[in-house]
């Protein structure tokens, strides 16, 4: 049975948070701030956060740093993932990633569906690892962040969660965690 083995310890991973958008500043970025609650009230720690416009040399810019930056483990990117013109979250960080996690998008749209229905259809949410860092780019909503935090990264990015977790994956936790 898949869940949590309290017998095990908890390994912190280092997590950074980008909010794309054209909009937002840091007073406004909810939905930066609603991931930067979740990962640390979940005992992770914020290893950096930043907010960039909807642009593809910014927002390439600021992953390649992340990715860079041994002091990083994972990347959650909330923004930029629709289809309007100026959601191209996607076309900056596709091109980065030398491999990607199918099965993130397709459990993030289930459990969508169970919230917003067919309109999931409309997100374009997707996971990678670029270098050694994993980077996970959910829609820009405060729901869809709940959605992709509560119901799939908390277990994906807890080293106790069975049968396994990213965090396994991580180089400075290999070995350590199955």
């Amino acid at each position: 049975m898949p869940g949590i083995d309290p017998n095990l310890p908890f390994h912190p991973l280092s997590i950074a948070v980008l909010t794309v958008s054209d909009t937002r500043t840091e007073e406004t970025d909810t939905s930066g701030a609603l991931l930067v609650e979740r990962l640390t009230t979940a005992g992770h720690r914020l290893a950096a956060k930043a907010i960039v416009t909807d642009d593809v040399p910014a927002i390439q810019a600021q992953m390649r740093a992340w990715i860079a930056d041994e002091g990083v483990d994972i990347v959650v990117s909330t923004g930029g993932t629709g289809f309007t013109p100026r959601d191209v979250t996607p076309e900056a960080v596709m091109p980065l990633l030398r491999r990607v996690m199918d099965g993130f998008s397709v459990v993030f749209h289930q459990v969508s569906l169970g919230t917003i229905g067919v309109s999931t259809l409309q997100s374009r949410a997707f996971a990678g690892q670029a270098g050694d860092t994993f980077i996970f780019c959910v829609p820009g909503s405060n729901g869809a962040c709940r959605d992709a935090w509560d119901l799939v990264l908390v277990h994906e990015f807890d080293s106790r969660y069975r049968p396994c977790s990213i965090a396994g994956q991580v180089p400075r936790l290999r070995g350590i965690c199955a």
